[in-house]
């Protein structure tokens, strides 16, 4: 495997962390260093799973820092005649590609694709890891409380099924901060620390919503969307609670009216848009360490 791959935050030290942050601030700056020699760049978006977001966010990154781009779709390829995944990856490597992103259902896609020499970014495996996701929840969190440490984090809903719940944990631990999660008892996830939502949105720095993944099975039965929210959603009375400074983030895409109030989304305290742009500066900053170039305050 490549050695600027990112497959999870377990690829990135703390300092990894704080390199691509800050790379992907001077991205939003008028830092005029960053033009990069990388216009022959081939890079392949291999998606298993519908996106918008990540997917088109990736794309916006790549046609930015120069890069040419390939979409591929599974269906119209030899993925339909019983291809491999590996196989896949290994052709797009054979015939001139150096770099794939890709985002897959099943849990840790990456580990049968150890001997792709070309760098992958993991956009999603399955319920198990997403880390430029996580990367643009840090840069957003940073940008507004100027550290990563001793923040009070509450995630709250389908955590049993969330990506973004394992990687967000594993990293803003690792950072000093204090994660507690909220939702259905039986979407609790062992070793996740609970809190009661109402007590956590009262507590927290950070309220960050998730939706129901019912592609991956999640469902209440008997519960409409609408009691849904009143027990384990963000609603504006509960948006009430919040402290002062404390933001609303969430990594969509939104079921308005499950688990936030419609009339929330864009509160003042949401960020749920302001997430949306870090994405592309995260994915710009990703971008430019699979290549090999160094964080931009090393650059001779």
């Amino acid at each position: 495997m490549n050695k600027n791959s990112l497959l999870t935050m377990n690829d990135l030290s703390n300092e990894d962390i704080f390199s691509i942050l800050n790379d992907a601030r001077l991205f939003n700056s008028s830092y005029k260093g960053w033009q990069l020699p990388m216009p022959q760049a081939l890079v392949a978006n291999l998606f298993f799973e519908p996106s918008t977001r990540t997917h088109f966010s990736f794309e916006s990154a790549q046609l930015q820092m120069g890069c040419k781009v390939v979409d591929f779709v599974a269906e119209v390829s030899s993925v339909a005649k019983g291809e491999t995944l590996y196989d896949t990856a290994r052709t797009f490597e054979a015939v001139g590609y150096n770099c794939l992103v890709i985002r897959h259902k099943r849990d840790e896609y990456f580990k049968e694709l150890e001997n792709i020499q070309i760098p992958i970014i993991n956009a999603g495996d399955g319920a198990g890891n997403h880390p430029t996701q996580c990367l643009l929840d840090l840069l957003t969190m940073y940008n507004e409380f100027g550290r990563l440490d001793h923040l009070r984090v509450v995630i709250a809903g389908d955590i049993l099924h969330s990506r973004v719940a394992h990687s967000d944990k594993q990293a803003l631990e690792r950072l000093g901060s204090t994660v507690v999660f909220a939702g259905p008892q039986e979407w609790e996830r062992p070793g996740y620390p609970t809190m009661d939502f109402d007590k956590a949105v009262e507590w927290a720095d950070v309220v960050m919503m998730l939706r129901i993944q019912k592609e991956r099975g999640a469902a209440i039965q008997g519960m409409s969307d609408a009691e849904y929210l009143e027990k384990y959603g963000l609603t504006k009375a509960r948006y009430q609670r919040m402290q002062d400074h404390a933001i609303i983030c969430h990594p969509a895409p939104v079921n308005r009216g499950v688990e936030i109030d419609t009339d929330l989304v864009e509160a003042e305290k949401s960020r749920i848009f302001t997430q949306m742009s870090n994405g592309v500066l995260v994915r710009r900053a990703v971008i430019k360490r699979a290549f090999g170039f160094k964080p931009f305050e090393e650059r001779k």
